[in-house]
């Protein structure tokens, strides 16, 4: 009886915790009108010839972006109020002006005609990934902290 008990205390938990999941951990394809302003408008400024492909909407436990995807493959990702957190050009150069001054004088110091390819930043620190496959992390005041190969 205890054991009974006990399976049917657990497998109610687990259940509640599946269909919480799932309530929490929702995403959906949106159009640009419903992106957060400030994220429109970076993406008319810095990606204006872009046609896009999707935008999804994700929500993980705590945290809401946006994703948006472009045609040649390239994306960028918002945080919930339009402020880009990732920035991702595959084979296409980051659009320089969203790159801060001293990273990419750093890269041309010492990498010379290398592209960043990739850029992601959080409240820590910028990781940048180069056209040669560097990927160098810089500390929030810009000075390079780590590059791995």
């Amino acid at each position: 009886m205890k054991r009974n008990f006990l399976f049917a205390a657990l497998l109610s938990v687990f259940t509640v915790s599946v269909a919480n999941a799932d309530i929490l951990e929702r995403n959906r394809i949106i159009t640009k009108e419903q992106l957060p302003t400030e994220a429109k408008q970076f993406i008319d400024k810095h990606f204006a010839g872009s046609k896009i492909s999707y935008i999804k909407e994700e929500h993980d436990f705590l945290e809401k972006t946006f994703e948006v995807v472009f045609s040649d493959a390239s994306k960028v990702e918002f945080s919930r109020d339009g402020v880009w957190k990732e920035i991702d050009c595959r084979n296409a150069q980051v659009p320089s002006a969203v790159v801060p001054d001293e990273i990419e004088r750093y890269i041309a110091e010492h990498y010379g005609d290398k592209k960043i390819l990739q850029i992601e930043r959080d409240r820590y620190d910028y990781e940048v990934r180069t056209s040669n496959r560097l990927e160098l992390t810089f500390d929030k005041n810009l000075n390079i902290i780590d590059i791995d190969d």
